[in-house]
C-alpha cells in the first residue's frame, strides 16, 4: 500500500508518497490548491501506482477541506493527521530542518506510524458542516459583543459613579434599556455617544445571536433530537458535538472517538505503579464540548452526581472525577450518533457508572 502524504497551503500543496511497507519515499511533487491543481495530483498519483494508497492530511479543516473534498469524490480514501502526530515523525527522520516536502513526509510516515485504520476518515461532511458553519459564527458574534460590553462598561463607569451593572447583565433587554435610558438623559459629550453607539451595536448582535441559536436548535433537533434528549445536553453543546464529530461513523469504536477528544487517559505505569496521566491532545473544541456535558449532567442528573462523588470519595480530586465522567460520555455519544449502533438504552449501556 502506498500512503501520500500532504502539506497543504492556501495556494499549493505539497504531497509525497511513502511505501507502506517500507517506509521508503516513493516520490515527491507540489500542486496548486485548485481543482486543476487536484486532477494533476490524481494523475501523479496513478503514475507512481502501487497498488492501493490513502491520502493523509494534515487536518487544518480551512486550507484542506477543498482538496479533500475533491479527493474524496474520486473515490479515493482519505484519512486526517493530527498536527501533533507530525513532531514525532519529524523529530524521528534523518533529515534535519522544516520544509513543505519534510512536513508532507512527516505526515505520511505519521499516518504509517499510527495505522491509517486508527486515523479519522475523511467524509464529505452534509449538515453537520452546516451545523458547524453556524455555531463557528454565533461564537464570533458572542466573542464580538463581550469585547463591546467590556469596552461599554469601562465607559459607563467614567461617566456615572453610582451605576453597578452585574456580570452578564448586558446580554439582557431590561439592563440595555435601562443603560440606554441613562445616556439619553446625560450631557451629550464624545463619550456618551460613543457609549450610545455601542448599546445599539449589543442590541444588534445580541438579536441576531438569539436567531442564529433558534436556526441552530433546528438544525440539531434535525439531525440528532436523541441528544438533545440526554440530561445536561443543551442545544448549542449537542451543536459542537455533531459538528466536531462529523459524523460518528469515523470512529470504529467509542475508544477512538476519546482519543481524538482528548478524554482518553494516557498510560504510564511502570513496575508495580499503575498510573494514568491527563491526555492534553485531541481536538480541543470537542473535549470542551465534553466538559460542559458533564459539568451540566452532573448538575441536573442525581445519578451522575453521586458518581462523582463515589470517585472523590476514591481520593479522585473534582477534576479528576471530571475526567473519568467525560470519558464515560464519549461512549454514550458514539452509541447515539453511531446509526448502525441499537440506542435503545444508552444511560445504562453506555453510563455504567461503575
Amino acid at each position: 500500500m502506498m500512503v501520500i502524504g500532504a502539506d497543504p497551503h492556501k495556494n499549493s500543496h505539497t504531497l509525497v508518497a511513502v511505501d507502506a511497507a517500507t517506509g521508503e519515499q516513493l516520490g515527491c511533487e507540489t500542486v496548486p490548491s485548485s481543482a486543476a491543481g487536484s486532477e494533476r495530483a490524481m494523475r501523479w498519483a496513478r503514475r507512481l501506482g502501487r497498488g492501493p494508497r490513502v491520502w493523509a492530511i494534515e487536518d487544518c479543516r480551512h486550507v484542506s477541506g477543498r482538496l479533500e473534498r475533491r479527493l474524496i469524490a474520486h473515490g479515493e480514501r482519505v484519512v486526517r493527521v493530527a498536527p501533533k502526530l507530525m513532531a514525532g515523525a519529524r523529530r524521528s527522520a534523518r533529515t534535519r530542518g522544516k520544509s513543505d516536502p519534510i512536513d508532507a513526509l512527516a505526515v505520511a510516515r505519521a499516518a504509517i506510524r499510527e495505522g491509517v485504520d486508527r486515523l479519522p476518515v475523511a467524509a464529505l461532511e452534509g449538515r453537520a458542516l452546516e451545523i458547524r458553519l453556524l455555531l463557528d459564527h454565533h461564537d464570533d458574534l458572542v466573542a464580538d459583543r463581550s469585547d463591546e460590553q467590556r469596552r461599554l462598561r469601562w465607559h459607563l463607569h467614567d461617566l456615572f459613579e453610582d451605576l453597578s451593572i452585574p456580570a452578564g447583565a448586558l446580554d439582557r433587554t431590561v439592563w440595555l434599556d435601562r443603560v440606554a435610558w441613562r445616556l439619553a438623559r446625560t450631557e451629550q459629550t464624545t463619550r456618551v455617544r460613543i457609549a450610545r453607539e455601542q448599546v445599539r451595536s449589543i442590541r444588534e448582535r445580541t438579536a441576531r445571536i438569539r436567531e442564529l441559536e433558534r436556526e441552530i436548535a433546528a438544525l440539531v433537533q434535525a439531525e440528532a433530537p436523541q441528544l438533545l434528549g440526554e440530561v445536561g445536553c443543551g442545544a448549542l453543546t449537542a451543536a459542537k458535538l455533531i459538528g466536531e464529530i462529523a459524523g460518528a461513523q469515523r470512529f470504529a469504536t467509542d475508544a477512538k472517538l476519546a482519543r481524538a477528544a482528548g478524554v482518553a487517559p494516557v498510560p504510564v505505569s511502570s513496575g508495580r505503579r499503575d498510573r494514568h496521566r491527563l491526555d492534553r491532545g485531541g481536538n480541543r473544541q470537542l473535549n470542551c464540548a465534553l466538559h460542559r456535558f458533564a459539568v451540566n449532567r452532573a448538575k441536573w442528573d442525581p445519578e451522575t452526581a453521586a458518581y462523582l462523588a463515589r470517585k472523590q470519595a476514591e481520593g479522585k480530586t473534582r477534576m479528576e472525577a471530571l475526567r473519568c465522567l467525560k470519558r464515560h460520555l464519549a461512549r454514550l455519544v458514539h452509541r447515539l450518533l453511531t446509526p448502525t449502533t441499537p440506542t435503545a438504552n444508552p444511560l445504562d449501556a453506555a453510563l455504567a457508572l461503575t
